[in-house]
C-alpha cells in the first residue's frame, strides 16, 4: 500500500494486519490479540511454525543486515545504487524477498534515521514486505541507540546523556527512566530491538572503542545501573542488548580495526567482567552481543569470543545460565574477519552458540556459507531450529507475531514529547561532575564575568543532529545571563588557531573551553596553557573523557560532561552559571598523566557548591 504522492506507507488497517498474519495465526491457533497473549505463544507452537520453513527460511531468519534507504520500497537513487553495490538489491523489500532475512539494523549513515514520521513509515514498510512472503514472519528492527556519543536516532526524539554519565549520576532510577522513556520512542518508531545498554567495565583510560559508552569502572555499580536499564527499555517492550560479551572494556585495541587480547586471568573476569552480565541475565535481558576479542583465560585458542564455543556455550549458556538471544557485533569488523574468511565467519559464530549474525559483509556470501554449511552436514538443521526458536520466542515476547505495525498517532503522541525533555535534561544536571574549582571561581557570576568567550573541540554529532558544542554553550550560557560568544578550535588546534583564541580572549570576562581526549602532546594542551597564560579566568569541559584533567593541571575551574551531545552540554552550562549544583561523581578514577599508578581523582571524587 505505497502513497505514491507522498512517498509513505499507508499504515495496514487491522484487518489487513490480521490478514497478513493469518498464515502464522492459523499455524498457532491462538485467541485473542495485545502483548497479554504473548505466552499463548508457546515452544510447541512455535516448533509448529519452524516445521513449515524452508531450510532457505531458516538460513535468512538467523541474519541481521544493513540495507539503504529512507524507504522499504522507495528509497532514493544513490540508496538504489548503494544497495545494489552491497547486497545485489534495489530495496529493503527485495532484500526481504531474496534472503528471507530476520532483522533489520537502522543506520543513520544508511539514511534509515532522518525523521520520526519516515522511521516510523519505513518500519511499516519492512513488516510489510515480510508479511506479504510466503509463510511470512514478523522482523525484528534494531539500531545501536545508547544514547551519548552512539546514537541512531536523533533530534527531535528524547537524547538522553550516555552511559558514563548515567555512571556520575549513580542513580538506577535515572538509568530504568532513560530505558523506559527511549524503549518507548523507539517502540513507536518501529524499532524493537536496541544494541543497548553497554555492559563493560572501563577499566582502561587507553580504551578506544569503550570508553564514555561504559557505565564506569566499578563493576557492581555498572551491573546495578545495567540491570535498572535494561528493566526500563524491556518494560516498554524493546528488546535490550548487553554487550560485548564476555567484556570489552580492558583493551587498548579497537576491534572495529583489529582483534584484541584481554588478559584478564579467570578469576579477574569472574571479578571485573562479569558482573553486569550476570545481574542483566537475572534482570530478564533478551539479547547479549558477542566481542570481537581473543581472551586467552576463557579460550586459549586464539579465537575471538564471537566464534568461541567455550565462551558462548561454555560459560554464557552453562556456566551463567542464559538462554536467550545471542546476536553477534557486527561481522563486518576487523576483529572478527582476522583469522577466518567471510564465509567461515558466521558458520563457525553459529557453531560456538550465536543466534543472530550481524551484518557480514557480504550477505550473499555468509547466507550461502551458512546454506551449504547445512547441505554439508557441517551444520544440522535442528542446530538452526535452536536459534530460531530462541528469535521467534522474542518476536511473540515482543507482541510481534500479533501486530508488528506502528501508527504515525503514536509517533505524536509518543517521540521527543515535553514531559520526555524533560526527564532527559533532569537526569543530566545529576550527572556534570565539578572535578577543579580553585577560589570558588564557579558557580560564574553575570555580574563579575558577563562577557563569555567559548572555545574548543567540535566534533561530529553521534546522531547529525546535535552541536556544535562551542555553540551549544555559548547558545546556553546567553540564555542563561551571560553574553557568550563561540570560536571553535577544534580537537588539533594549529599555532594561527591558537594565537586567535587567545586575541579573542582579551575582550572576555573568562574563557569556557571544551576538551576533547587531550593526549601529552596534544596541541589542545598548548590552547588551555595559553588562555590561562592571559590571565582571565578559564573553565574546561571535558566533552568526552574525564581524563583530560590530569593533562592540564593548571585549569582552574574544570567541569567533566562525558559527552558532546546538547543535553549534556546544556546541563553543564547550568552547572556554571550556578542554576543548579554539580552532583555527579566520577564512574571512573582519572590518574596521573605522568605516573599512571598514581590516582589523582578517585572514583566517587565530585565537588559541589
Amino acid at each position: 500500500m505505497h502513497d505514491t504522492s507522498t512517498g509513505t506507507t499507508a499504515l495496514p488497517s487491522r484487518r489487513t494486519v490480521l490478514a497478513a498474519t493469518a498464515g502464522i495465526t492459523a499455524a498457532l491457533a491462538v485467541q485473542g490479540t495485545g502483548t497479554a497473549h504473548a505466552a499463548s505463544y508457546n515452544d510447541k507452537k512455535l516448533h509448529a511454525l519452524i516445521s513449515r520453513m524452508t531450510l532457505e527460511e531458516k538460513v535468512g531468519q538467523l541474519f541481521v543486515t544493513r540495507v539503504y534507504g529512507h524507504s522499504a520500497t522507495a528509497p532514493t537513487q544513490a540508496d538504489i545504487d548503494a544497495n545494489l553495490k552491497e547486497i545485489g538489491v534495489r530495496t529493503a523489500a527485495e532484500l526481504i524477498a531474496k534472503y528471507r532475512v530476520g532483522g533489520i539494523i537502522y543506520f543513520a549513515w544508511a539514511h534509515n534515521t532522518q525523521n520520526p514520521h519516515q522511521i516510523a513509515d519505513l518500519s511499516n514498510g519492512i513488516q510489510q514486505a515480510s508479511l506479504g512472503q510466503p509463510r511470512g514472519l514478523p522482523m525484528l528492527v534494531a539500531t545501536d541507540q545508547e544514547h551519548g556519543i552512539v546514537c541512531r536516532v536523533g533530534k527531535p526524539a528524547t537524547l538522553f546523556p550516555g552511559a558514563m554519565a548515567i555512571g556520575a549520576g549513580g542513580s538506577p532510577a535515572d538509568a530504568h527512566t532513560l530505558g523506559r522513556i527511549s524503549g518507548a520512542e523507539l517502540r513507536a518508531l518501529g524499532i524493537n530491538q536496541d544494541y543497548s545498554p553497554d555492559a563493560d567495565v572501563n577499566v582502561n583510560p587507553a580504551n578506544p572503542v569503550i570508553g564514555v559508552r561504559s557505565f564506569g569502572a566499578d563493576p557492581d555499580a555498572v551491573a546495578r545501573l545495567v540491570a535498572a536499564e535494561v528493566k526500563g527499555y524491556q518494560s516498554s517492550r524493546v528488546a535490550a542488548t548487553a554487550k560485548h560479551f564476555p567484556g570489552h572494556g580492558d583493551t587498548v585495541d579497537d576491534s572495529h580495526a583489529k582483534l584484541p587480547y584481554i588478559h584478564h586471568t579467570r578469576e579477574q573476569w569472574e571479578q571485573l567482567d562479569a558482573p553486569p552480565f550476570r545481574a542483566a541475565i537475572a534482570a530478564g535481558i533478551d539479547s547479549i552481543m558477542t566481542a570481537h576479542i581473543v581472551v586467552p583465560a576463557l579460550d586459549d585458542s586464539d579465537d575471538p569470543a564471537t566464534l568461541s564455543h567455550p565462551i558462548l556455550t561454555g560459560i554464557l549458556r552453562g556456566r551463567l545460565g542464559y538462554d536467550g538471544v545471542v546476536v553477534t557485533d557486527s561481522l563486518g569488523m576487523e576483529g572478527v574477519r582476522t583469522k577466518y574468511g567471510d564465509n567461515r565467519v558466521p558458520v563457525l559464530a553459529l557453531k560456538a552458540g550465536v543466534d543472530q549474525l550481524l551484518n557480514p559483509p557480504s550477505l550473499d556470501v555468509a547466507w550461502n556459507a551458512v546454506l551449504n554449511a547445512v547441505r554439508d552436514g557441517e551444520l544440522t538443521e535442528a542446530r538452526l531450529d535452536e536459534s530460531i526458536l530462541r528469535i521467534l520466542r522474542l518476536k511473540a515476547k515482543l507482541g510481534l507475531l500479533e501486530d508488528p505495525y506502528v501508527s504515525q498517532a503514536d509517533v505524536d503522541r509518543v517521540v521527543g514529547i515535553g514531559t520526555h525533555l524533560a526527564a532527559a535534561d533532569r537526569i543530566a544536571e545529576r550527572t556534570t561532575t565539578l572535578l577543579a574549582n580553585e577560589g570558588r571561581l564557579l558557580p560564574l557570576s553575570r555580574r563579575s564575568h558577563s562577557k563569555l568567550l567559548v572555545v574548543g573541540a567540535d566534533p561530529a554529532s553521534p546522531s547529525g543532529t546535535t552541536g556544535p558544542p562551542t555553540g551549544v554553550l555559548a547558545a546556553a550560557l546567553t540564555e542563561l545571563g551571560f553574553q557568550a560568544t563561540a570560536l571553535s578550535t577544534g580537537t588539533a588546534p594549529s599555532a594561527a588557531t591558537v594565537d586567535k583564541a587567545v586575541a579573542a580572549a582579551q575582550d572576555a570576562d573568562a574563557v569556557v573551553v571544551g576538551t576533547y581526549n587531550v593526549t601529552a602532546s596534544s596541541s589542545q594542551r598548548t590552547l588551555v596553557e595559553r588562555l590561562v597564560a592571559t590571565g582571565r579566568p578559564v573553565i574546561a569541559v571535558a566533552i568526552r573523557n574525564p581524563y583530560d584533567i590530569a593533562q592540564l593541571p593548571t585549569v582552574p575551574a574544570y567541569l567533566a560532561a562525558y559527552s558532546w551531545t546538547d543535553v549534556e552540554l546544556r546541563a553543564a552550562a547550568r552547572v556554571i552559571a550556578g542554576q543548579v549544583r554539580p552532583r555527579g561523581k566520577l564512574p571512573v578514577p582519572v590518574q596521573r598523566a605522568d605516573d599512571p599508578a598514581q590516582v589523582l581523582y578517585p572514583i566517587g571524587y565530585g565537588l559541589s557548591y
